[in-house]
């Protein structure tokens, strides 16, 4: 299991992501290529003390970085030799299982479609995170932020591809899929909400997956489905909103309740262990990163703020997408569903 390493992208590189990888390869024996300036590199590691990089690591050079402003459209030919794109063709020619990036999400995004290329039969990737809920379990968002408009039949393969990650990676037995609404009723949305439920329901009856209605927002963090499907625009709202809310409820315990009064500032001290142990739930640190549904190898996009924790993690996940095949299934669905359609 081989692990290819954007060193270049993201807020804090080329330190936060060379050190993470350097921990997740002592951690879990990872095998790691660093994609970037070799320079830039080595001079991180004797920086920090570090004399040579553990077993089953290397460099892979590239002299050119791709910035956060540029165009997503031309990265592949302006920023041939970036990182980015020279891990993207790595991964897609066999040398590694899985490839990690902090970089330009957009950019990003477009390399995987066009270098790493789509599954047979989808037409949009899509991003997907995990995100804890009430019940116990993970609630997949699909789309969370790499299709900001959408047509019904791309939520419609959102459903299906966030139905086979649940299911292959998360171990959820036939997952609850959930269309985010204003409402639960069948008539509520817009246009795209009206045609999306058709074909979801549609979907439901022939078996390509298991769709429970519509849900609304409040619904989403306490469990009620295990996909919940939208446009990317909305999902993505819907993410910020909840890790908004999720560091403002820590901050109102600590500041508010906790340091109210003597006996409090005890009572926290108590159970300060289990605050923080609540909190890394929601943090995209201990999360690691989100892949991107519906490509053919694990392209995981890490935070751009990410650190060296964020990035260990980011690695972590994409170990773990790169030992369970979603695709199979996915391409089954999408299979079936072809047929049914010519029926």
């Amino acid at each position: 299991m081989k692990i290819i390493l954007d060193a270049m992208g993201g807020d804090h590189a080329p330190e936060a992501p060379v050190l993470g990888a350097i921990e997740a390869a002592k951690t879990w024996g990872t095998q790691i290529t660093l994609v970037g300036r070799g320079e830039e590199i080595l001079e991180v590691m004797r920086k920090n003390g570090i004399e040579n990089l553990p077993e089953g690591m290397e460099i892979a050079n590239a002299d050119d970085v791709v910035d956060m402003h540029d165009d997503p459209g031309s990265v592949i030919h302006k920023r041939k030799n970036s990182s980015m794109v020279i891990g993207l063709r790595m991964l897609a020619e066999g040398q590694g299982d899985a490839f990690v990036s902090a970089g330009s999400t957009g950019a990003l995004l477009t390399g995987a479609t066009l270098i790493v290329k789509r599954v047979k039969g989808i037409r949009r990737a899509a991003m997907g995170p995990a995100f804890p809920n009430k019940a116990g379990g993970k609630t997949v968002i699909c789309d969370c932020g790499a299709n900001a408009e959408c047509t019904p039949e791309f939520l419609l393969q959102f459903g299906i591809v966030g139905s086979s990650y649940a299911k292959n990676l998360l171990g959820v037995e036939n997952p609850k899929v959930g269309l985010l609404n204003i409402g639960t009723e069948d008539s509520k949305g817009t246009p795209l909400q009206k045609e999306a439920y058709a074909l979801l329901q549609k979907a439901h009856e022939q078996g390509l997956l298991n769709f429970v209605g519509n849900v609304e927002a409040r619904d989403v963090p306490l469990g009620a489905v295990d996909v919940v499907v939208c446009d990317g625009f909305s999902g993505n709202v819907l993410l910020k909103s909840i890790e908004g809310t999720a560091m403002y409820m820590g901050s109102l315990m600590k500041h508010k309740i906790f340091k109210r009064n003597i006996f409090s500032m005890l009572g926290y001290l108590l159970c300060k262990k289990g605050v923080n142990e609540v909190m890394s739930l929601l943090d995209y640190r201990t999360i690691g990163g989100t892949q991107f549904l519906g490509i053919k190898k694990p392209v995981i996009k890490a935070h751009g703020s990410s650190d060296v924790l964020a990035f260990r993690n980011a690695i972590r996940q994409a170990s773990e997408a790169a030992q369970h095949d979603i695709n199979t299934d996915l391409e089954n669905a999408l299979q079936k569903m072809k047929e049914t359609e010519n029926d």
